[in-house]
């Protein structure tokens, strides 16, 4: 009951996108542009520039790199064997190796774990959300039906004032540089906004789908990505790179994760299967009720 409650504020942001989506119907692009260009900045910057740099970053941005590139040759190997589209393919690797490890994940580690537990994630939180910005941004680019090279594609995710907002937050950050009370309440406020309106946008695109857009055997493959390859995956890396508890129960419950409400949006901005994207991030999400209490109680054996 107790990650219930936990979990229910996402589904009722969610529920806020829907219902308005097939009461008053909107046109959810524009507002997926709003959020990717002039929100999404914002929150990249406070991200980056309220965490401090320390040595935990370099074993957790390790194992987040060595995770985030085995689960995209898993897919690109599973999406060449079901004989799927680049399209898809791009939408294999948005939904599966990205996890929701920030509006989802670091909530329930608090709970989970306390503090220690707590500033762990939101650790990992900030690296996931630069391997998002730049990985996950180049093959929301790649896999668009405008058919982009890959010139093109790394052309698209240089232009993300979202990957600036980031370099800019830690640059701040580690020359110290003090923002005026006033200007940082300004985006803070921005920040603070830029999820919901992610959600509400997810909200919307699945009220929109049709269920025949979606292929059970692609979604199939997404929700295995993300409930059972990418935890296995996780523990080989901790095995491998050496980690400790508590660090490493965080990670693998983290790695479980369901897929992150972002990838919704930079599937709609760049047309890349969005219905597939946007419905596998529901799924993984409902899902995430049941896995994710079992991942925990396993960790704890």
């Amino acid at each position: 009951m107790n990650f219930l409650l936990i979990v229910l504020p996402a589904f009722l942001i969610f529920a806020v996108g829907f219902i308005g989506q097939k009461m008053i119907g909107f046109d959810p692009k524009p507002i997926s542009v709003l959020a990717l260009y002039l929100m999404s900045p914002f929150l990249a910057f406070r991200t980056f520039y309220m965490n401090p740099v320390t040595i935990d970053y370099f074993y957790i941005f390790a194992f987040c790199l060595l995770l985030c590139l085995s689960l995209i040759f898993i897919s690109f190997l599973a999406g060449k064997m079901m004989k799927s589209t680049d399209s898809q393919i791009s939408a294999f690797v948005l939904t599966g190796v990205f996890m929701n490890s920030g509006n989802y994940g670091v909530p329930i580690i608090l709970f989970a774990y306390g503090g220690v537990g707590f500033d762990e994630a939101v650790i990992m939180m900030v690296i996931q959300s630069f391997l998002m910005s730049s990985i996950g941004l180049y093959f929301a680019a790649k896999g668009s039906r405008e058919g982009l090279s890959m010139k093109q594609s790394l052309i698209r995710v240089a232009r993300m004032p979202i990957i600036y907002g980031a370099l800019l937050g830690v640059l701040f950050q580690l020359v110290s540089i003090d923002i005026p009370v006033q200007l940082y309440q300004s985006i803070e406020m921005i920040a603070d906004a830029t999820i919901p309106t992610i959600m509400i946008v997810l909200g919307m695109q699945l009220a929109l789908i049709k269920r025949k857009e979606v292929p059970m055997r692609e979604l199939s493959f997404i929700v295995i990505m993300r409930t059972i390859i990418s935890p296995i995956v996780a523990l080989a890396i901790i095995y491998i790179l050496q980690i400790d508890q508590p660090l490493a129960s965080v990670l693998i419950v983290l790695s479980a994760m369901p897929s992150a409400a972002n990838t919704t949006m930079f599937a709609l901005q760049f047309d890349t299967e969005p219905d597939l994207v946007s419905f596998s991030t529901l799924v993984t999400t409902i899902l995430s009720l049941i896995t994710i209490p079992i991942m925990l109680m396993l960790v704890s054996m």
